[in-house]
């Protein structure tokens, strides 16, 4: 019995179905091959992504702790700067061995001298900062006047008025360069250049003493602090 025409056309429709069923298998298989290994891989990405950012952080909070530990002894340098001789050497002897402090032939402003060095060292940088002010109105030409604006600057780099330091000293070097303590007020304009973020300026500064201050302890600590910059 021969088969009708649509019974032709329905079975070479399936033949077809089959035959396209046939090729498309093989194809979703390769499809899904590929996606797999799109997702390890991307895995993978992803996993050496997270330890990179990992160490990065790691190397990040060496790099803070270091920066940190820096300040800290920067500071420490500062106050070590600023404390008052005693009549035998530098402030702290941060700058190697100095004559003893002038003393001035007027009692009165030894006087005054004193009691405003003596709230520094007390701590009372208030006071301190108001004391010496009014000490270098009245005595503007006083043999004491560089210390005496040493100590200033100083106060006021104790009380974080670092732009005030930084005027303050900068006026004395500028008047008395070659006082001894000049390195000295460098150094903590330096500083105060650095608490105040602009670490070009702390740099060229730090340069600037151990070009013009070369052979002193304070160009050898400013040497050393040039490459942390």
């Amino acid at each position: 019995m021969s088969m009708t025409t649509t019974s032709k056309r329905v079975l070479s429709a399936g033949l077809i179905l089959l035959s396209c069923l046939a090729i498309s298998q093989p194809a979703q298989a390769f499809a899904d091959d590929d996606a797999r290994k799109a997702i390890v891989e991307l895995r993978q990405q992803i996993r050496t992504l997270t330890e990179a950012n990992q160490r990065a952080r790691v190397q990040l909070a060496d790099q803070i702790e270091a920066l940190e530990q820096e300040v800290t002894r920067l500071r420490g340098d500062m106050e070590q700067l600023g404390r008052p001789s005693s009549g035998l050497g530098s402030p702290g002897g941060t700058s190697g061995a100095r004559a003893p402090d002038a003393r001035s032939s007027d009692p009165r402003e030894q006087s005054a001298f004193d009691q405003s060095i003596e709230s520094f060292r007390k701590g009372q940088y208030k006071e301190a900062t108001e004391n010496l002010t009014a000490f270098l109105t009245l005595y503007p030409d006083s043999k004491l006047t560089p210390t005496a604006q040493f100590y200033l600057g100083s106060s006021r780099y104790a009380s974080k008025d670092f732009k005030g330091a930084i005027a303050t000293l900068d006026a004395m070097v500028k008047r008395y360069p070659r006082e001894a303590r000049a390195p000295d007020a460098l150094l903590m304009i330096a500083g105060s250049q650095f608490e105040l973020n602009n670490r070009a300026a702390s740099k060229a500064t730090l340069q600037r003493i151990v070009q013009e201050y070369k052979g002193t302890p304070a160009a050898e600590t400013a040497a050393k602090r040039i490459p942390l910059l």
